[in-house]
């Protein structure tokens, strides 16, 4: 493949949760050809419930928090990424999937977050950020989660155990929701 092959944007279609949506990504970008297997098996086993408010943590181009917004118009979505890049496609994807309750803002996990307590935080977790900043996740998760409110996460299934140890000290509950292949779908509750 050539330079100038690369060096386009990519762009694609696919259907998520029955949703048809396009996106436009680039290299450097997680999945950028498709939205990947893990992602799919969370959206797959998402419970999202009418008029929630949503936070996609880690939203790279924004596959989950653009289908949550799609799927219920009374939902607000918030999706965040530290990575610009990411946060400039997601901005982007939103307006080219015709979304107004959806808000894309450049943040480090929760630093750069309004004052908002969720009743659904969502995140295809990665694998190398290394234990600690998943630990902080989790914790700032639950702060911001109102009660009740339900964190899915899905991970490589080798994080399978480490999840499910530090959802039940973070949160006190855990629940295996479906794991395939490689990937982990798991949910907490906060109480």
């Amino acid at each position: 493949m050539a330079v100038e092959d690369l060096s386009r944007e990519v762009e694609f279609q696919t259907e998520l949760r029955g949703i048809p949506l396009t996106f436009s990504t680039t290299w450097g970008l997680f999945s950028p050809k498709t939205v990947d297997t893990g992602t799919h098996l969370l959206l797959e086993h998402l419970a999202p419930q009418e008029g929630d408010t949503c936070l996609d943590l880690g939203c790279g181009y924004g596959a989950v928090g653009i289908t949550l917004a799609k799927c219920d118009r009374t939902s607000t979505v918030y999706m965040v990424d530290k990575d610009f890049v990411a946060v400039d496609y997601a901005r982007k994807n939103a307006k080219q999937n015709g979304l107004q309750n959806c808000h894309v803002l450049l943040s480090n996990g929760f630093s750069h977050l309004p004052d908002i307590q969720f009743d659904l935080i969502v995140s295809n977790l990665p694998a190398n950020v290394g234990k600690e900043l998943l630990h902080i996740f989790l914790v700032d998760a639950k702060k911001h989660l109102k009660p009740k409110g339900r964190l899915y996460v899905v991970t490589i299934s080798g994080l399978r155990a480490f999840i499910k140890r530090n959802f039940k000290a973070v949160f006190g509950n855990y629940r295996k929701v479906k794991q395939r292949g490689t990937h982990t779908v798991a949910m907490a509750t906060r109480t």
